[in-house]
């Protein structure tokens, strides 16, 4: 338990640090979003809605800690501001119409990419030099060479544009109403088989190489000679002796890959134009929308810390080893 909450302080300290950084970094770069909200509307907007605006979007007068208080009291309230780009709507209703598409997407693919890799590592590692384990890794690793977006511009151009298997674009299409429907499921679950597919494929050769390689290590100790020694069944001793301390280092992995679901999935988001966070991170730098920007990193941010937390927690439970020294 020790672990544990010894784990949530570091990752608190990381929030407030990010909270911190996400109040300061606008307020250090030139102008604001009130300017540039004033000079969209090309003097439509009389002088005096400056300071309206500047209100609004939290860069009031006063001192630099009176303005942080008044970020932390709009912060608590679950008040991350208006969005430049979408105004008037607030940034919380944008990020959560990005967010769901995101973990759809790239969540979705990052596990299903972590699930089939350690399966097929642990497989390969069980039957070594066996045509499994001389094929698949360096087909997949050189699948994992190509860039995010070529293999997405690749895939589009192949079953997309010359086999018409599958659209190009979009998250749904436009005559389907979105709704707990089957044929919205089904729509949304078609739009997202080849992003999803481009992202599987370029990220599962690494996971697979990494459960490979521990397993093989793994294989070779005290503890997995005593297994057989004891009259184990394969099965038992691939499951609960080596897969189990071979997958210790790949949880950990998928904690810190998590930090990269959005990096990962923007280009690919570009590509097909899907609505995630990453094509909302393009939007708000084109359009130089600071409180979406600063929405999505500090949102980002602590979604990654809890998520390894989490990972935290389960290698707790995993390794007894971390138990006994608590």
């Amino acid at each position: 338990m020790r672990y544990a909450l010894r784990r949530l302080g570091f990752y608190l300290l990381a929030a407030c640090v990010a909270v911190v950084l996400n109040f300061l970094i606008p307020r250090l770069m030139p102008g604001d979003p009130a300017s540039t909200m004033f000079a969209r509307f090309q003097g439509r907007l009389q002088p005096e809605a400056m300071e309206s605006l500047r209100a609004a979007f939290g860069f009031t007068g006063g001192s630099l800690w009176e303005q942080f208080g008044s970020y932390l009291s709009h912060l608590v309230r679950g008040d991350l501001g208006i969005s430049i780009a979408y105004f008037p709507a607030p940034v919380t209703e944008v990020f959560g119409t990005g967010l769901l598409w995101t973990m759809l997407l790239a969540g979705g693919s990052l596990v299903v990419a972590f699930c089939l890799g350690t399966a097929l590592g642990a497989l390969a590692a069980w039957r070594r030099n066996g045509w499994l384990d001389s094929v698949l890794p360096p087909l997949l690793a050189l699948m994992g060479a190509f860039p995010f977006f070529w293999l997405a511009m690749l895939v589009l151009d192949v079953f997309g544009f010359r086999l018409g298997w599958f659209p190009l674009r979009h998250a749904h299409g436009p005559d389907i109403a979105p709704g707990f429907s089957w044929a919205f499921v089904s729509n949304v679950a078609y739009h997202a088989a080849l992003p999803a597919m481009t992202v599987v494929v370029a990220s599962v050769g690494g996971w697979m190489l990494s459960m490979r390689n521990t397993m093989i290590g793994v294989m070779g100790q005290d503890f997995m000679t005593l297994a057989r020694a004891k009259g184990l069944t394969p099965s038992r001793i691939l499951v609960r002796y080596a897969a189990r301390n071979a997958l210790l280092p790949s949880v950990t992995g998928f904690g810190m890959a998590l930090g990269f679901v959005l990096s990962g999935s923007l280009l690919t988001e570009i590509v097909f134009s899907y609505p995630g966070l990453g094509y909302l991170m393009v939007v708000a730098v084109r359009n130089q929308d600071y409180p979406l920007m600063q929405g999505l990193f500090l949102i980002i941010t602590l979604s990654v810390l809890a998520a390894n937390w989490v990972v935290d927690l389960i290698y707790l439970r995993l390794d007894p080893r971390t138990r006994r020294n608590e």
